[in-house]
């Protein structure tokens, strides 16, 4: 389907951070770790599991592990994968905004990637049922994960793009941190943490806000600031 702007010039690609960002996963995720816990004795608040939002898997298996959960770290991961994933299995909490950005890059012939530090037996099942990326990058296929670059700069080089075309999406402080170092045009929406301002970062109130011309202004140079006033 020809694009509706033909004339933007649109990211060599848009690389997406998936929890958080394109699903409300993250009240599993908090869920899972409560249930982990208390179920090896030990308490975990909401304030526990919003300061492991975006962490790496093992960071976050390390965390639980120091709060009583008497269990190997691939155990720990694996649990809380498992229990994610039969969430999702349950029906996709896409957040809001999220489809329709996508199907408006589909439509627009602009390549996607879905940058994750959940792991693979996560992310490959809703990157099929969602069927718009054209690579996957999971948390257990790099070496050092988010917030170093190495997901982000993995993701252009498999799709041949350069990466300071290209505009990747977070909502956590490890990713912003990982995307911006990357060299991409980065965009954050404000979902479960407050984004503060940094050098470079475009802020979001929602995925509705993520038009194609708010993109073409983000990859010309432009940082904007589309946060609804409270």
């Amino acid at each position: 389907m020809p694009s509706a702007f033909p004339d933007l010039v649109l990211p060599a690609a848009v690389l997406w951070d998936m929890d958080g960002t394109l699903i409300d996963t993250e009240p599993y995720w908090m869920g899972a770790e409560t249930e982990l816990v208390e179920s090896h004795g030990g308490i975990w608040t909401h304030e526990d599991g919003l300061s492991l939002v975006g962490n790496p898997m093992m960071v976050s298996a390390a965390r639980l592990q120091e709060r009583g959960v008497d269990l190997p770290l691939e155990d720990i991961v694996d649990f809380l994968n498992r229990r994610v994933a039969e969430g999702v299995a349950a029906g996709i909490p896409w957040q809001a905004g999220a489809q329709q950005v996508l199907a408006d890059l589909h439509d627009a012939g602009v390549p996607m990637a879905l940058v994750t530090s959940s792991f693979r037996m996560l992310a490959e099942p809703f990157a099929a049922a969602a069927g718009l990326f054209d690579v996957v990058v999971s948390g257990d296929e790099v070496t050092r994960a988010k917030p170093d670059p190495e997901p982000y700069l993995t993701a252009a080089r498999l799709l041949g793009v350069d990466i300071g075309d290209c505009v990747a999406v977070e909502d956590s402080a490890s990713g912003i941190t990982s995307a911006l170092a990357s060299g991409a045009r980065t965009v954050a929406i404000e979902v479960m943490q407050h984004v503060t301002a940094r050098p470079g970062l475009s802020r979001i109130a929602s995925l509705a806000d993520l038009t194609l011309p708010a993109l073409a202004r983000i990859v010309g140079g432009d940082v904007l600031d589309l946060r609804r006033a409270s």
